[in-house]
């Protein structure tokens, strides 16, 4: 008899990272995507760290075809009240049945460690579909496989401001500086993935003004139903 596969929850950041974990999970016979969470900050209402607006976050979500949990964290979170808002989202979906959830981290070990210890404390365990793939390949793969996503937010510590708004494409990743990592692993920037294999359209908007705050530069991304999504 073959078994039905394990409902799980997917950590979505909206960015290209989640966008190729959800592709690469989604190719398993084992485990089925549930639906998809991700942190808001309150007040901006946008993606916390990407500074994407919720109104895409729920255009994506309703193109891929996956309800929506939003987890609301103040800005500049600390993270006893973050542990505390996961946590109850966490211990909500564990009554609904999931005990696994799958993130699209690469190789930050302290990261992992970070996200598996929160949730052993529920009895849950996490998938990471991307673990200690080679992020060079995983940038090839993501232009290969027709994904299309934006740097949202650069940090321009270590990447200049004239990349936030740029499309990941080949030029993207051939003009990164030396030492970047090519996925932004250590966070030097963030993404919004807006079509691809996992999208049934895509998600269309128009590139707003660039904001510096602190040393983040983040494009603004608007909704739009235009034709042209760049």
């Amino acid at each position: 008899m073959t078994l039905a596969p394990e409902s799980v929850l997917f950590c979505w950041s909206g960015g290209k990272d989640s966008a190729m974990a959800l592709d690469a999970i989604r190719a398993s016979a084992d485990v089925c995507v549930a639906s998809l969470l991700t942190t808001v900050t309150e007040g901006y209402d946008r993606i916390s760290m990407h500074g994407v607006r919720r109104e895409l976050l729920a255009r994506q979500a309703e193109s891929i075809g996956l309800p929506l949990r939003q987890v609301f964290i103040p800005p500049e979170c600390v993270n006893p009240v973050y542990e505390a808002r996961m946590g109850e989202a966490m211990q909500q979906e564990y009554a609904r049945g999931i005990r696994k959830v799958v993130f699209g981290d690469i190789f930050l070990e302290d990261l992992r460690a970070y996200r598996e210890q929160n949730l052993a404390r529920i009895g849950m365990t996490g998938l990471f579909p991307l673990w200690k793939r080679d992020t060079r390949q995983l940038a090839r793969h993501l232009v290969a496989g027709g994904f299309r996503a934006v740097a949202a937010c650069v940090d321009s510590r270590v990447v200049d401001s004239s990349f936030a708004g740029r499309e990941l494409d080949e030029s993207f990743f051939r003009d990164l500086p030396p030492g970047v990592d090519p996925c932004g692993e250590n966070g030097e920037f963030h993404s919004f993935v807006f079509d691809g294999p996992i999208f049934r359209a895509p998600v269309r908007f128009t590139l707003g003004e660039v904001v510096q705050r602190g040393p983040f530069c983040f494009c603004d991304l608007i909704p739009s139903a235009n034709e042209d999504t760049k």
